[in-house]
């Protein structure tokens, strides 16, 4: 059976700064007739020489950096742009989920946006009309269907252009970043829909995003770019834990060190925090912490002015802001009020229990109704490491560990 879609050695370039005004256009000209040199910006390649094969009924995801390409590559397929080099080769109809919305018309309604789009995506008109009303009560739209697009929230359009799209009866399906439009109960559907379509359907998916836990939960292959270029491809843990390490070495490279101001997410202009150190129990700065370790924060911050019993807020999240551990001083009850000038606070953790892996650091103070004095997430990458617990005997899924005790009978 023949690969539904192959891409063979495609660059795709890209001419940067290349706008000049009427004087510099007519000079350069002036230059190419005498033969003169012409100063030119080298062609930018989004994508540099890649090749690979998707076959029928396959789930590729499709990860890296931004700026690595990804989206390029997607509209390559789509044949929403050409290649620069090589050839692109896709074989059936193609359903493309990108930028979904955006080719709305705004002064039209959602009924007529709905036959214009499905129209444009290849469909009859009897089948649009068969799968109408399917489409609107997938968006949610009942209400607002002839009421002019202009009219719409963000969220409701992409709510009608996702069900719109996902409504083809297309052999390939491509999704770029749809899955996290809406609100919660909406990202469900989209997901619940995505899985029906791969495996009740058996559509063949290429599937672009960050939500890396999304894309190795859903994909049978993932595909890493790095620069235009594939660097990794293979199963969905190899592939999406190489992009995990990656991404954790240039956030250990971007917080090498922690002098001075650290700037915060939220900030009233009250409290300002200098330095935050990780510590052994000996008072060692530490880099990394072994699972079920002890690890003690030290914080240096000042406050402008009296503070009434602020509540100091420790926490961890992972590198796409998943909050896995959380700890309050108000919990222990010692939150002392605080005057004017330089202050210190430590707060040791007994067990550190989660998996081995690079989290990052989120700081919170807040006064005695909650209301947020400072915040800041990602401030300094915290290594958890397996410690002296043998990693290859540790499940591959979770974040955290929990000592158990099993029984055989």
């Amino acid at each position: 059976m023949q690969p539904v879609i192959e891409v063979n050695q495609v660059t795709k370039e890209f001419r940067l700064g290349q706008l000049t005004n009427l004087t510099q256009s007519l000079r350069n000209g002036v230059n190419r007739a005498l033969g003169r040199p012409v100063n030119e910006r080298a062609p930018f390649k989004a994508l540099n020489d890649v090749s690979f094969t998707v076959e029928p009924g396959e789930v590729l995801g499709i990860i890296g950096h931004n700026g690595a390409g990804k989206s390029t590559l997607l509209k390559l397929l789509a044949r929403i742009s050409v290649p620069s080099k090589g050839r692109v080769t896709v074989r059936g109809r193609v359903a493309p989920l990108i930028e979904v919305g955006a080719g709305m018309v705004a002064d039209m309604t959602g009924r007529e946006n709905v036959f214009l789009n499905a129209a444009i995506l290849g469909m009859k008109r009897d089948e649009i009309k068969r799968k109408f009303d399917e489409i609107v009560a997938f968006a949610e739209l009942e209400e607002f269907i002839d009421t002019p697009v202009k009219r719409y929230s963000s969220g409701m359009q992409v709510r009608l252009g996702f069900a719109i799209a996902t409504a083809v009866e297309s052999e390939i399906l491509i999704v770029d970043e749809v899955l996290a439009v809406g609100d919660l109960a909406f990202q469900q559907k989209c997901i619940d829909r995505m899985e029906k379509l791969i495996r009740g359907d058996g559509r063949t998916v290429l599937l672009v995003g960050h939500n890396i836990r999304q894309i190795e939960r859903i994909c049978s292959r993932v595909m890493l770019l790095d620069h235009g270029r594939v660097t990794h491809t293979g199963t969905p843990k190899d592939v999406c834990g190489i992009f995990f390490r990656e991404a954790q070495e240039r956030n250990l490279e971007r917080h090498t060190s922690l002098v001075g101001q650290i700037t915060p997410q939220r900030d009233a202009g009250i409290i300002e925090v200098q330095s935050i150190e990780l510590l052994d129990d000996s008072g060692t700065e530490l880099r990394t912490v072994g699972l079920h370790e002890p690890l003690t924060l030290r914080i240096k911050f000042s406050c402008s002015q009296p503070l009434r019993r602020p509540e100091v807020i420790i926490g961890f999240h992972t590198s796409d802001f998943v909050h896995v551990l959380a700890v309050s001083s108000a919990m222990s009850q010692t939150n002392p009020d605080l005057a004017v000038g330089t202050h210190e606070v430590t707060c040791r953790l007994v067990d550190i229990p989660l998996r081995p892996f690079s989290y990052g650091l989120r700081l919170t103070f807040l006064d005695q109704y909650q209301n947020t004095y400072w915040y800041a997430d990602n401030i300094l990458p915290t290594v958890v490491t397996a410690g002296r617990y043998d990693i290859t005997k540790m499940p591959t899924s979770g974040l955290v560990d929990v000592p158990a005790t099993w029984k055989f009978s």
